[in-house]
């Protein structure tokens, strides 16, 4: 194995390593301390809104706020899909973008097929992206039936309901955001693992304050 190939391995295991120690140590907070996060503060407000929404009876609102989060999520999986698709598509012309990307990569390896690989890891994220964002709208859709359920029916049981289907889709909108922000370094792996490596350590830092409850 030569040089390249070892420095690929390091900088590559390293980068990983770190993006998913980060991430299951925010899984577990969100677990143990969820209002220490901003995912746990968000599904708070998001289970007073619901209960606001139903007791009020502000229906318009309610639409009006879910066709904005449907249209965002939406527009999201529109993106990442084609993304994926033409991600795909640069694994028929390996051989032209290694020589573009070649000068950048000052450490890694230049071979075609390893390239290809990156590229294919790449797409899966956008797919994950999509998969996640298309679940999103389901359960906003979901939601915009339930929230208008008729006041006489069991409120509470019905408020539990909605805002346990309304979290579940903000937990895959927020799914697929966070393979937009990996598909940051993953590109970045592209042009050599020390790019990857960087990128890694940048996106860290700065989910480490995005993740935190302001």
């Amino acid at each position: 194995m030569n040089q390249p190939y070892y420095i690929e391995i390091a900088f590559t295991a390293i980068a990983f390593g770190v993006l998913i120690a980060y991430h299951i140590r925010h899984f577990l907070r969100i677990k143990r301390h969820p209002l220490s996060t901003d995912i746990g503060r968000n599904n708070e407000v998001r289970a007073s809104w619901v209960r606001m929404i139903m007791k009020e009876r502000r229906d318009i609102l309610a639409v009006q706020t879910l066709r904005n989060w449907t249209m965002a999520a939406t527009f999201l999986a529109s993106t990442a899909i084609l993304f994926s698709l033409g991600t795909l598509n640069l694994t028929l012309s390996t051989e032209k973008m290694t020589e573009v990307s070649g000068f950048l990569n000052l450490f890694g390896s230049h071979y075609g097929t390893l390239w290809a690989i990156k590229l294919l890891i790449l797409a899966i994220a956008f797919f994950f992206a999509f998969f996640n964002f298309t679940l999103a709208v389901r359960y906003y859709n979901h939601v915009g039936f339930m929230i208008n359920v008729p006041a006489d029916t069991d409120s509470k049981a019905v408020n539990q309901t909605v805002i346990k289907i309304l979290n579940r889709g903000a937990a895959h909108y927020h799914l697929g955001m966070r393979a937009y922000y990996i598909s940051i370094p993953l590109t970045l792996w592209l042009l050599g693992p020390t790019w990857l490596l960087l990128g890694s350590l940048i996106l860290t830092t700065v989910l480490f304050r995005l993740d935190q409850a302001s």
